[in-house]
């Protein structure tokens, strides 16, 4: 009896533990099969809604969303075709640093940028919002990797 018991725990909690995944990056899977045009408008909209954009704002933000999401999907692609070519498991540390630098150097284009289109009140709006989901996004993947959930 002890056993079964046992048993059905471990499995419950493996089976909440696996499902635990789904919520993590749902917006992103979903992002994943849209087109860039399409992404550019749901980033806008949402950005519309939040900071109240006006709508030459509005035309400037979804030609600058769409760059940036076609820029993201041609690496994606570069990226996966580097894989299957190299069938290398992890870059070398200048590739990394390559990759990081040129990360780091388009997020500070990118914000001199939202800075010339938007207001300063909506630039300050703006910045808090991209912090709030870099840093959630940094906790959600240390959360999920270890096992555990928001401090429980």
């Amino acid at each position: 009896m002890k056993k079964v018991l046992v048993t059905t725990v471990l499995l419950i909690g493996m089976m909440g533990y696996s499902q635990r995944g789904q919520h993590f990056d749902s917006e992103q899977r979903g992002m994943k099969d849209m087109s860039p045009e399409q992404i550019a408008v749901l980033k806008t909209k949402k950005m519309t809604l939040a900071l109240d954009l006006n709508t030459a704002q509005q035309k400037e933000i979804q030609t600058l969303n769409l760059e940036n999401a076609k820029e993201r999907e041609a690496l994606m692609l570069e990226r996966k075709v580097k894989k299957e070519q190299a069938e290398q498991s992890k870059p070398s540390a200048d590739e990394r640093f390559d990759f990081q630098n040129e990360r780091l150097d388009r997020m500070i284009a990118q914000k001199g940028k939202m800075k010339q289109i938007l207001s300063e009140e909506q630039f300050q709006k703006w910045e808090r919002i991209n912090h709030h989901h870099r840093s959630h996004r940094k906790d959600g993947n240390r959360e999920h990797n270890s096992g555990r959930r928001h401090g429980k």
